[in-house]
């Protein structure tokens, strides 16, 4: 793996906010410490989409959990790719699932689990939970910690 980064075309530049997930351009570098098993997260608590029927917006709570394999996702490009969905209309498990499924594709990691933790809608709340399977032996995976939705509770 080379420490070369003049493939990115986002970090340390001023870059507009992708008009679609489509659109956005996930970027990735080498594993810093390939062959060791090490989780990374990410917490997105303000995302932000919209309901593909009326329009109105959504918000989530989306923490992302991975062992990498040969890639880690470049941090901007990432914050770029889930601010796109801001003016996307889609259902919470259709979000989810396409995060998840991009991150896959772009990086193979070794394990990767999502939580999204979405605020009612219809006065219910639903939360969307995947995994590629289980997490790998010897890895410490720390809970994601986002309680239900309790309202004022």
């Amino acid at each position: 793996m080379s420490d070369d980064l003049s493939h990115l075309t986002q970090l340390g530049r001023t870059t507009p906010l992708p008009a679609s997930p489509e659109a956005a351009v996930l970027e990735r570098v080498a594993n810093p410490s390939p062959g060791r098993a090490y989780l990374v997260r990410f917490t997105c608590p303000e995302f932000t989409s919209l309901c593909p029927l009326t329009g109105q917006p959504d918000f989530a709570h989306i923490v992302l959990d991975y062992v990498p394999r040969d890639w880690i996702v470049e941090s901007k490009s990432l914050k770029l790719y889930l601010a796109s969905f801001r003016n996307e209309g889609a259902f919470h498990e259709a979000c989810t699932m396409r995060i998840a499924e991009r991150l896959v594709a772009l990086l193979d990691p070794v394990w990767l689990r999502i939580g999204a933790y979405w605020y009612p809608r219809g006065g219910m709340p639903i939360d969307v939970f995947w995994q590629t399977g289980a997490p790998p032996d010897g890895v410490w995976v720390p809970p994601q910690d986002v309680p239900g939705y309790r309202g004022r509770g």
